[in-house]
C-alpha cells in the first residue's frame, strides 16, 4: 500500500490533542506582479546581507539581519544554514534561538528564493524540502527560484518546544478522556495541567514566544539573509496564516505570496474548529459515496448506511480498544487520527478503505500504521518531530479559548451536529490551553495588508482541514488578494492538483502575472 504523506499534519489547526490523543477587498485581476527585486543568491560558503537587501529595520534587529551565514552542503545535493533570531523581538539583545534552514537551489540565475511552510503549526519546512520537494513545487519552479526550507521557532531542528519523552507521547496518543461529565472534565483538566507543567519545566521561557506573530517576523530576517529585497513566499495550510501575518506586518516587502488551503485569520478558535467539523463531515460523505463505487468497499447500503458503519465502528473501539499486529493497543483516540489522515487527500482513500476492512474484522493494525504515519512516529517508537508539542504551544499563545464549562459542553453540541462522526472528539480544546504558563498573546482579527503586491489565495472545494469558505475569506480580507479555486476533494491544491492549478501558480511566481479573480479550475 502506496500513502501520500505530503502535509498529512498541515491545517489539523483545531483536530484537537484529543484527537490526535485520541476587508472589503480590492480584488485585482490580470494584474503583473512587481519583480520581486532580487540579488545574489546563498552559495557554499559565508554570506551577509546586502544594505539594500536589509531595508529598514529597526537598529536593535540590525545585527541579525547582518550576520554571516555560513551554507554547508548536506543531505545531499542541499545547502544548509543555521539563522539566529532574537527570542523576544521586544528586548532582542536577551537572547537569541536558532533556525534550521535547507536551500535547494535552481542553478544558473535564480530569480530569487520562495521560503516554503507546508503548514501545522508545527510541520517542518526543513524535512519538507528534503523529503517531498518535487510534491509540493513543480519542476519549472524549481528551475527558476531556490527553494528554501525552515523549521519555525520552536520546531524540530531549529530551538524547539520539548514536553515529552517519546514513550509519554505514545501514552498521551492512546489516552481518552470524557469531558463531558463532571468528573471527565476534572480528569482532562489534570492531564492538561500536568502536560502545561512537562512543558514549562523543559522549554522554559521559550513557550512564551512561539505565537505565529513572532514566527512571521522571522521570515523577514530569512528573506534578508537569503537574499531578496521582497518575500517570495508558498504557505500551505497554516502557512497561509503565517504568510497572511507577514503581509500585515510588512505589506511593503510582499513579493510574490501565494496561500493555499487559506485560513481565516478573523475566526475565533471555536469558529475554527467547527468549521473543521463541518468539513470533515462532508470529507467522510465524499469518501464513503467513492468508496461504494468499488466492489472491495466493506461499507454497505446508501451511503447513509455506509457513514453510519463507520460510527458504530469508532463507538465499538470506544467501548472495547483493539490490539494491532505489534501488540500495541489502539484506544478510539488513535483510531480517529489514523481515520482522519487519508482524507487529506483523495489519493488515499484506498489506504482508508483497506484500514476500515481490516478494522471491520477486529484487526487495527493498518489504522496504527496510519495514525503512527500521521504522528511521524517511527517503526522503533522514535518520532521524527516535535509537532505533538509545537500544536499545542503556538495555539495557546495565538487564540483565547474558551474555558468555561457551560459553553464548552455548549460549544460540543454544536460540534456534534455538525459532525455526528468526529464531532465529539473535537470539544472540550480550551482544556489544553487552561493552564498553560503562557497568556494569548493576540486575538483573530481580519487582514488587510494594505499597500501589499498581488497575493494569490488558492482554495479546494472539498478540503476537509481548511474549509474553502476560509480561503474565501482569507481572500475578501487582503487588499490585494486574488482567489483561485480548484474544484476538488482533500487539502490543499498546488503540487497536488491539476495543470490549471499549476500554471496559474507558476507563471505568477516565474512571470509576475496574476490569475483572473476567481479563476475555477476543474
Amino acid at each position: 500500500m502506496t500513502l501520500e504523506r505530503r502535509r498529512s499534519r498541515a491545517g489539523s489547526r483545531s483536530v484537537r490533542r484529543a484527537c490526535a490523543a485520541a476587508a472589503a477587498a480590492l480584488m485585482v485581476a490580470g494584474l503583473v506582479a512587481c519583480t520581486p527585486g532580487k540579488t545574489d543568491a546563498p552559495s557554499k560558503g559565508t554570506q551577509s546581507a546586502a544594505p539594500e537587501v536589509i531595508g529598514d529595520v529597526p537598529g536593535n534587529l540590525r545585527e541579525f539581519y547582518e550576520q554571516e551565514v555560513v551554507w554547508e552542503s548536506c543531505e545531499g545535493d542541499f545547502l544548509c544554514a543555521t539563522i539566529d533570531v532574537p527570542l523576544d523581538y521586544d528586548d532582542p539583545g536577551k537572547r537569541s534561538i536558532e533556525l534550521s534552514v535547507i536551500l535547494s537551489e535552481a542553478g544558473g540565475s535564480p530569480e530569487g528564493t520562495v521560503l516554503v511552510n507546508p503548514g501545522g503549526p508545527g510541520g517542518s519546512g526543513y524535512a519538507t524540502v528534503r523529503d517531498s520537494l518535487q510534491g509540493v513545487t513543480t519542476d519549472r519552479l524549481r528551475g527558476e527560484y531556490n527553494i528554501l526550507g525552515f523549521d519555525p521557532r520552536g520546531v524540530g531542528r531549529s530551538t524547539p518546544v520539548d514536553c515529552l519523552s517519546d514513550e509519554e507521547v505514545d501514552q498521551a496518543r492512546t489516552q481518552v478522556l470524557d469531558p463531558s461529565t463532571e468528573a471527565g472534565l476534572e480528569e482532562a483538566r489534570a492531564s492538561a495541567a500536568e502536560y502545561a507543567s512537562a512543558c514549562a519545566e523543559s522549554s522554559g521561557e521559550l513557550l512564551g514566544f512561539v505565537d505565529t506573530e513572532s514566527a512571521a517576523r522571522d521570515l523577514d530576517i530569512l528573506r534578508a539573509v537569503a537574499g531578496d529585497r521582497k518575500l517570495n513566499y508558498l504557505g500551505f495550510s497554516y502557512g497561509t496564516f503565517l504568510g497572511a501575518t507577514y503581509a500585515e506586518l510588512f505589506p511593503e516587502k510582499v513579493g510574490r505570496m501565494v496561500l493555499d488551503g487559506g485560513l481565516d485569520p478573523a475566526a475565533s478558535n471555536e469558529e475554527v474548529t467547527l468549521g473543521q467539523a463541518r468539513a470533515f463531515e462532508k470529507a467522510i460523505r465524499a469518501y464513503v459515496q467513492d468508496c461504494q463505487s468499488s466492489s472491495n468497499c466493506p461499507l454497505k447500503g446508501s451511503v447513509d448506511d455506509g457513514i453510519q458503519t463507520i460510527r458504530d465502528l469508532i463507538a465499538s473501539v470506544e467501548s472495547s480498544p483493539l490490539t494491532a499486529a505489534d501488540g500495541r493497543l489502539v484506544t478510539a483516540s488513535v483510531f480517529i487520527s489514523g481515520f482522519i489522515l487519508p482524507l487529506y487527500n483523495d489519493a488515499n482513500w484506498p489506504a482508508l478503505t483497506q484500514a476500515l476492512s481490516s478494522a471491520l474484522r477486529g484487526d487495527p493494525t493498518t489504522m496504527l500504521m496510519l495514525a503512527d504515519l500521521g504522528a511521524e512516529r517511527n517503526e522503533d517508537g522514535s518520532y521524527e518531530s516535535n509537532s505533538y508539542e509545537v500544536f499545542s504551544a503556538v495555539n495557546c499563545l495565538d487564540y483565547p479559548m474558551e474555558t468555561d464549562p457551560v459553553q464548552m459542553a455548549a460549544d460540543a453540541a454544536e460540534l456534534e451536529e455538525a459532525s455526528p462522526t468526529l464531532g465529539r472528539f473535537l470539544a472540550y480544546g480550551g482544556v489544553t490551553c487552561e493552564s498553560w504558563p503562557y497568556e494569548p498573546v493576540s486575538e483573530p482579527r481580519p487582514f488587510a495588508a494594505e499597500g501589499a503586491d498581488p497575493i494569490v489565495v488558492v482554495g479546494t472545494t472539498g478540503d476537509p482541514a481548511t474549509p474553502y469558505e476560509w480561503s474565501q475569506a482569507l481572500a475578501r480580507q487582503l487588499d490585494s488578494a486574488v482567489l483561485v479555486t480548484w474544484e476538488a476533494e482533500g487539502h490543499t491544491a498546488y503540487g497536488r492538483g491539476n495543470q490549471c492549478i499549476a500554471d496559474a501558480v507558476d507563471d505568477y511566481f516565474i512571470d509576475g502575472t496574476v490569475p483572473e479573480d476567481g479563476l475555477v479550475c476543474s
